[in-house]
């Protein structure tokens, strides 16, 4: 989600005020996580605000009408504000908290880019701009701790770069670095995942059998340091393939292996991404969801409901792809 500048944002307020069934502890998860994304402000319990914008409209439309879907109810109020009231409004969005934290973060790791290896100097300081950049992007009302974060950032990031030689096969997205590989050096290989998966790991395996490795074998583990040596791990800390700033595994494995240009996988990402963490909402969500919980019911282990999810991704991806 884009910030809205300072000057762009009118007297009016968006609220956002929801009531969702007490039984779907998955579905009250998922809103939570993609209102606190949002940047929202709990004015009380089910009761949000945002700036008005279009962007947070639509957003706010979007996420009521999941809700709906699945027997909630939700409604969408433009709240003119008084002066007073407009102030005391701006003070629930100051992230100077948050900004003076990642500063003293920021202090703390450049002290230590010299003593640490090559190699993990890059996952420090891009792990900051990650952090930062979640901050601004919720900031709508930025003020001096952001700059003062900011350039202490950027003079970490200096600092970096010149103790490290950036590899040329690393693409760049965002702030981001993804290493480009080659599927034929990942044939016939066992991938290991952590057990009773569910979306983004059900979705990983989809693409990796489909796009990557079709000859691939999967272990189901107990727990990720169960991983053998020689199979590749995925969505699990330290694991070869996992979530990377703002990408879940998905969308990780269709950036490593070059698949971005292909709109049908990237508008499952979209999918994956809001089922996984929340963010943008995406009609077929809850379908989706619902599908799987019945083939999970089914299902007497993890290779017969991969076997049973490989069909719905298949479809989904069909569908997609005809859109």
């Amino acid at each position: 989600m884009n910030r809205v500048d300072k000057k762009d944002i009118s007297p009016a307020w968006l609220m956002l005020v929801i009531s969702l069934p007490t039984q779907n502890a998955t579905l009250r998860m998922r809103i939570w996580r993609t209102l606190k994304g949002m940047g929202c402000a709990a004015l009380r319990d089910g009761v949000y605000l945002l700036p008005e914008s279009t962007e947070h409209e639509e957003i706010f439309s979007n996420l009521a009408e999941e809700i709906k879907k699945v027997g909630g109810s939700a409604h969408i109020l433009t709240v003119e504000s008084r002066d007073k009231q407009s102030e005391d409004f701006r003070t629930l969005f100051d992230r100077s908290a948050e900004y003076a934290s990642l500063k003293e973060e920021i202090i703390k790791s450049r002290t230590s880019l010299k003593s640490i290896e090559h190699a993990a100097i890059g996952r420090v300081v891009k792990g900051l701009r990650r952090d930062f950049n979640a901050i601004a992007k919720v900031d709508f009302f930025p003020g001096a701790t952001k700059i003062q974060a900011e350039t202490a950032l950027t003079e970490a990031e200096v600092e970096a770069a010149a103790l490290v030689v950036i590899t040329p096969d690393e693409q760049h997205i965002g702030s981001i670095a993804i290493t480009q590989l080659d599927s034929a050096a990942y044939n016939g290989r066992l991938w290991a995942t952590r057990r009773h998966p569910w979306i983004d790991r059900l979705a990983s395996a989809w693409l990796i059998k489909r796009f990557i490795d079709p000859d691939a074998k999967f272990l189901w583990l107990e727990k990720p340091e169960d991983c053998p040596e020689s199979a590749i791990g995925f969505d699990f800390k330290g694991a070869a393939f996992t979530h990377i700033g703002n990408y879940v595994t998905f969308e990780t494995l269709v950036l490593s292996f070059g698949l971005g240009s292909d709109t049908g996988l990237m508008r499952l990402a979209g999918l994956v991404h809001f089922l996984d963490v929340g963010g943008i909402p995406v009609k077929e969500a809850s379908g989706l969801e619902t599908i799987l919980l019945g083939a999970k019911r089914k299902s007497a282990d993890d290779d017969s409901l991969l076997a049973e999810a490989m069909i719905t991704f298949d479809y989904l991806y069909a569908a997609y792809q005809e859109k």
